[in-house]
């Protein structure tokens, strides 16, 4: 940002500058009448004859300018045929004043040039622009003006529709941008609230299912194995920090999944709820994100798994080879792994796979039981260094 001295004692900014400034509507053009007094000076002085015909088209010419002007940027009609109808009437009497009188009136075509210059764009207005001050400079020139006063009237004419195009051009471009940043602040909050409330999700869900998997088996174990019930107790503890430690990552936005970890967990949380973990892994190490993305695959599934399924046994496959990573979750259970297929998680799940380049199918196994299958594409590896 272009700041001026004392910008860091809250001084001057040309970006503040600029967003302070609105765009200029039709009452910013209206000072430039007073460019009529010109040929109304003529017609005081007998150089517009008759001077009663000359006062009335100079009359008409002002109002048409000023309606032209103000309509031009008024919501109600700037979209309309209006401003254009009374544009071309405007460009009707300035040329037949200007052929007519000469003189002063030839300064109504940098009054029609405005105009021109509010409410045309594109390569049409540029074509208009070239047009309108190559016959303003001719019809100086057929009414008697030098060559020099004609070459000036015509030049003239032009540069003040650009320059009144240029101003508004810029006043929108900056408009448009201070929209688009406020838009994408927005999107910025917006997609920081879904990956907040993602994470919550992922890491309450499996977390609580974990501690009420441990919890029942500490209820079922303190009767008749008093060892084996601290011990699940201090799992408890365990995934209570572990989970405090996550939560606290997550609300900073630097927490990514560990496959091993969750693969350890899984086996961990199936073990304490009654269900055979079986885990095969083949290929290579995958990149830190396509890790992540299949860690969190792994708690999800594993976490439904535990609560809905009623399974005896469950199955995760973990293949790297290739050009894309396959994870599989399956289980023997009565089909229901995903809660129905209702929850938040797989969808969230579904979501991030996508925007890495990868998918989530889940649903009842044609055997038996729910199958999840995730695929994530692999890049290059990158080669590790050794240090010593």
């Amino acid at each position: 940002m272009l700041t001026g001295r004392g910008a860091a004692g809250g001084g001057y900014s040309l970006e503040r500058e600029i967003e302070r400034l609105k765009r200029p509507d039709g009452r910013a053009l209206l000072p430039w009448v007073l460019m009529a007094f010109a040929p109304a000076a003529d017609i005081l002085h007998q150089r517009a004859t008759p001077p009663v015909v000359a006062g009335a088209g100079l009359a008409v010419h002002v109002a048409l300018y000023v309606a032209t002007a103000l309509s031009a940027f008024r919501p109600g009609t700037k979209e309309g045929p209006l401003p254009r109808r009374l544009l071309a009437a405007l460009a009707v009497v300035t040329y037949a004043l200007a052929i007519a009188f000469g003189h002063n009136f030839d300064m109504l075509f940098i009054l029609l040039s405005l105009a021109c210059g509010a409410l045309l764009r594109g390569l049409r207005f540029g074509q208009v622009m070239m047009a309108l001050g190559a016959s303003a400079g001719l019809v100086a020139a057929l009414r008697g003006a030098d060559t020099w006063d004609a070459v000036s009237t015509g030049y003239s004419t032009m540069l003040s529709g650009l320059v009144t195009a240029a101003i508004l051009t810029l006043h929108d471009a900056v408009s448009q941008l201070r929209a688009t940043r406020q838009e994408l602040a927005r999107t910025a909050v917006s997609q920081e609230r879904l990956r907040f409330s993602r994470d919550l999700h992922d890491l309450l869900g499996h977390t609580m299912s974990v501690v009420v998997v441990k919890a029942e088996a500490v209820r079922r174990l303190a009767p008749r194995d008093l060892d084996a019930a601290l011990a699940q107790a201090a799992d408890i503890e365990s995934v209570g920090r572990q989970a405090l430690t996550e939560i606290r990552e997550a609300v900073s936005g630097y927490r990514e999944c560990s496959l091993a970890t969750e693969l350890d967990r899984a086996r961990s949380a199936l073990d304490a709820s009654g269900i055979t973990p079986r885990v095969r892994e083949s290929g290579p190490p995958v990149p830190p994100q396509t890790e992540a993305l299949l860690g969190w695959v792994v708690r999800e599934g594993v976490t439904n798994v535990v609560r809905h399924s009623g399974a005896g046994s469950c199955v995760i496959t973990v293949d790297t080879g290739g050009d894309r990573a396959r994870l599989e979750i399956t289980d023997d259970g009565d089909g229901s792994g995903a809660g129905g297929g209702s929850g938040t998680g797989l969808t969230g799940l579904t979501e991030r796979l996508a925007m890495a380049g990868g998918s989530l199918r889940a649903g009842p196994d044609a055997r038996r039981g729910f199958r999840l299958v995730a695929e994530l594409p692999v890049e290059e590896p990158a080669v590790a260094v050794d240090p010593g």
